[in-house]
Formats: C-alpha cells, sequence, structure tokens
C-alpha cells in the first residue's frame, strides 16, 4: 500500500433533522445520523433489507449547507474520516462512541440509490 488513510463513504438517507450546536468561541457543529441500507440474501435465500446507522458530525462552512437544506428522510452521499471517542458517563462508567466528520456532502435525488 501506498498510502493508509482514514476514510469512509456512505450513501443513504438522513435518519433525522440535523441538531445545530453553537460554542461561545463562534464555531458551530452540526449532528445528525444517516441510515444505509444493505440488501442481501440470507442462508434460506430470503431477501433482507438490513439497516445501519451512522453518526455525522458537520464543521465550519458545511453547518450552514446543513442547517438551511438537509431534512430527514433526504438522501445523501457523504465522505469523511472515522473519529473514535472516549468518555465517562455520569455514573462513572466508560463509553465508546464512533462518528464520521463529513468533509463532503452532496444531495441525491432518492432515485439514484
Amino acid at each position: 500500500m501506498d498510502r493508509v488513510r482514514n476514510s469512509v463513504r456512505l450513501t443513504g438517507y438522513a435518519a433525522t433533522d440535523p441538531v445545530i450546536v453553537s460554542f461561545i468561541t463562534g464555531k458551530k457543529m452540526a449532528r445528525l445520523s444517516i441510515g444505509v441500507h444493505e440488501f442481501f440474501k440470507n442462508g434460506l435465500g430470503e431477501a433482507i433489507d438490513q439497516t445501519q446507522w451512522f453518526n455525522l458530525i458537520f464543521w465550519n462552512q458545511k453547518v450552514e449547507l446543513v442547517e438551511n437544506i438537509v431534512k430527514k428522510g433526504m438522501a445523501m452521499q457523504v465522505e469523511g474520516k472515522l473519529s473514535a471517542q472516549t468518555y465517562t458517563d455520569k455514573n462513572g462508567d466508560q463509553r465508546y462512541t464512533t462518528e464520521i466528520i463529513i468533509h463532503k456532502l452532496e444531495i441525491v435525488d432518492k432515485y439514484e440509490l
């Protein structure tokens, strides 16, 4: 391999309306989930439609685009990188989460999916 990189590309539907977070520094962040369908046949030959859910994070200029355009149910393609986080919840338990920091967003016609 010439180059190893952290890269993710997904095509699916916005599972939620974006949640916008404003920071005192003036920066904004948008958060939303995307549902990605995977179609396959199981061992019995039955057609299966399995949906996986991914958490997306948008920063900077992409926040305004997401805030003004993206609505629940919209078809989209995103590209970004995985970001794994660890935190301690209010009960003192260690929790893990993986999000995708989005670099590129494209709204697509749902019939292209």
